[in-house]
Order: structure tokens, then C-alpha cells, then sequence
């Protein structure tokens, strides 16, 4: 891939994690990704790093995660998504000063509409070309 410096098969995401300074989560969650970020994981990554969730919550143990952000595990997170969701008012992570903590909503109105749009555009074309189609749905693979 062009501007990638190493590209890892799924099964070893863990040796990505010691070295990095971040670490973004963006994927499906299906069996084998449901709580792939422990303790163990976040003990491979540097106690400078950030770990990002745009994803699911259950990609990260939770209670695992508030340990290493408690005891400088790692630097910090910003979850995008969390588990449980919502999370209990009283939650460690809501008063976290390395925690951030995003709404998990990815558009606005005013974009939705546009967007779709432009996207079922693009996928009639493709599919009538005989293309794959943009944003497949995989129901036998879990997304």
C-alpha cells in the first residue's frame, strides 16, 4: 500500500502496539475482535501512547482500560464509543483528565441526507457496471 510502511495480517495487530504513539480502532466488532484490547495489549503500548475508539465499545475491556489510564499505563484515550453505553453517570472515565470522550455520532442531519444520497448514486452506477459495490454488507462475516 502506497505511503504504508508494514501491513499486518489481523492475527498480529498486537505487534503494531509497542512503538506507536497512537492507536486508532476502526473495525467491525465480531467474535474475534470483542475485547482484543486487555490488559495485555495495553501493556505492549508505550505509557506516552493515546488509544483512540471510533468503533465499538467492546473492542476494549473496560475495566482494563480504566486500570492503565489510573496507574500510567499508557497517556491517555479518547473514546469515541464505550462499554457499557451509555456509561453510568458516576463512571471513572467521565472524570478522567487523560480520558476524552466524544458523543458517537458521525453526521449531522444536514449531512446525512447528501452523503446517502451520493452514496446509492455511486453504488447503482457501480452495480450496473458490474463493480463492487461501496460499503458491502458481509452478514456471515459479522458486519
Amino acid at each position: 500500500m502506497d505511503g504504508v510502511d508494514q501491513v499486518l495480517a489481523a492475527d498480529r495487530y498486537v505487534d503494531a502496539l509497542a512503538g506507536a504513539d497512537l492507536v486508532v480502532l476502526a473495525l467491525p466488532l465480531t467474535a474475534e475482535t470483542e475485547e482484543m484490547i486487555s490488559l495485555t495489549e495495553l501493556e505492549m503500548m508505550e505509557n506516552h501512547a493515546w488509544i483512540v475508539n471510533i468503533s465499538r465499545g467492546k473492542h476494549i475491556v473496560t475495566d482494563d482500560l480504566v486500570w492503565a489510564l489510573q496507574n500510567g499505563v499508557i497517556g491517555g484515550a479518547a473514546l469515541d464509543v464505550t462499554h457499557p453505553e451509555p456509561l453510568p453517570d458516576d463512571h471513572p472515565l467521565w472524570t478522567m483528565t487523560n480520558c476524552i470522550m466524544t458523543p458517537h455520532i458521525g453526521a449531522t442531519l444536514e449531512m446525512e441526507e447528501p452523503l446517502l444520497s451520493e452514496r446509492i448514486t455511486t453504488n447503482v452506477r457501480r452495480f450496473a457496471q458490474g463493480k463492487p459495490l461501496h460499503g458491502a454488507v458481509y452478514p456471515d462475516l459479522g458486519y
